[in-house]
């Protein structure tokens, strides 16, 4: 009887733990289920003609990295980061001792060469008359003629030796190849300089462009001297700019196209090189595909795709996720247009943290 009685009461407190174990798991469902998630909502775009929307930023047209052919310690350096020099501005020198020993050899051999060129057109000079006079032989005059070819083609060569040098000295003495703005300094007065090694890098004053990076699929889209609207946020200002270069490749820029933006010289006041941009290049439509006024466009990337349905999420009355069934129309770049299932003004959902489905809560950022 008492072991009845045990089992019975082992049996309760067993099922009121199962109780209370599945009651939490249903209030944690529902708290789950209740938990809102966040979205950004838009409304649709109306008659604006669409484009592509891609980043940028403002860069030099020209730019160019100031360096030397010639080894040595920087003995000078006259400018820093922010100076405006003027073309052929003296930037930099190079140590040039040996470059200068190197050309006082080459004036000696110059010299010596002179001497000897001098004495070889006495001589030929002198046996060429006496040739005439037939008191020299044809020997002689060959012998001084090679003499005299002799000495003027180490004397051009003692000269383009002394060409090379100057050259070389050239090398130490850095000037600006345009007027611009300093805008890199690698290197200080007493470090060593190597050939080819960057030592100022300058940019070219008011010669501002947009570069900017086009993906593949729109790349297509993209015409020279095309229309471009550059928007750069760090100042409040709109630029109505064209298209000037576009890459045909995309081999070393990650499988992106690069597009350069031109600028009127009017609204390159208040750039500077590396601010951010935001460029809108307008597709051209024209005949059928001239956009009512009328026409209904939202991003090709929330229309959600089921069978042959389509559709996208709007914000129901109760904050809740509601899937509008739409019928799709013409798409124009990164937009399609809704030709029913919504209306001009009516909100619909851009992205979202979370999945979306038919009456999840939702939350508005």
């Amino acid at each position: 009887m008492n072991l009845k009685v045990t089992t019975q009461i082992f049996a309760g407190i067993g099922l009121l733990i199962l109780s209370a174990c599945s009651s939490k798991r249903d209030e944690a469902a529902v708290a789950n289920k209740d938990t809102p998630v966040a979205v950004t909502i838009a409304t649709p775009s109306g008659s604006e003609l669409p484009g592509i929307n891609i980043t940028g930023q403002v860069e030099a047209a020209q730019a160019a990295n100031i360096s030397t052919r010639a080894m040595g310690f920087i003995t000078m350096l006259k400018v820093n980061v922010g100076d405006h020099v003027n073309k052929g501005q003296l930037l930099a020198t190079i140590s040039n001792q040996d470059i200068l020993a190197k050309r006082a050899e080459a004036d000696a051999q110059i010299a010596e060469a002179q001497a000897a060129f001098a004495k070889a057109q006495k001589d030929y000079d002198r046996f060429a008359i006496l040739f005439k006079q037939q008191s020299a032989t044809a020997s002689e005059l060959d012998n001084a003629t090679l003499q005299y070819a002799a000495g003027k083609s180490k004397l051009d060569g003692a000269k383009q030796m002394r060409n090379e040098v100057e050259a070389m000295l050239g090398y130490t003495s850095l000037t600006a190849p345009f007027s611009g703005v300093i805008t890199q300094k690698l290197a200080d007065a007493g470090s060593m300089a190597n050939p080819g090694m960057p030592i100022l890098t300058i940019e070219q004053s008011g010669s501002y462009q947009v570069s900017a990076l086009v993906p593949e699929n729109t790349i297509h889209q993209i015409k020279r001297d095309a229309a471009a609207v550059v928007t750069i946020n760090a100042i409040g200002k709109t630029i109505y700019g064209t298209v000037s270069q576009i890459n045909q490749s995309s081999q070393y820029s990650g499988g992106q196209f690069i597009i350069k933006i031109r600028i009127p010289e009017n609204d390159k006041r208040e750039l500077y090189a590396g601010m951010y941009a935001t460029v809108n290049i307008p597709l051209s439509v024209s005949g059928d595909d001239t956009i009512a006024g009328n026409c209904v466009l939202v991003p090709v990337s929330c229309i959600n795709h089921k069978d042959e349905l389509t559709g996208l999420y709007t914000v129901s009355s109760v904050k809740t996720a509601l899937l509008r069934w739409v019928r799709l129309g013409k798409v124009y770049g990164d937009k399609v247009e809704i030709l029913s299932g919504l209306s001009k003004d009516e909100p619909f959902i851009m992205s979202s943290d979370g999945k979306l489905y038919n009456g999840v809560p939702v939350k508005i950022r």
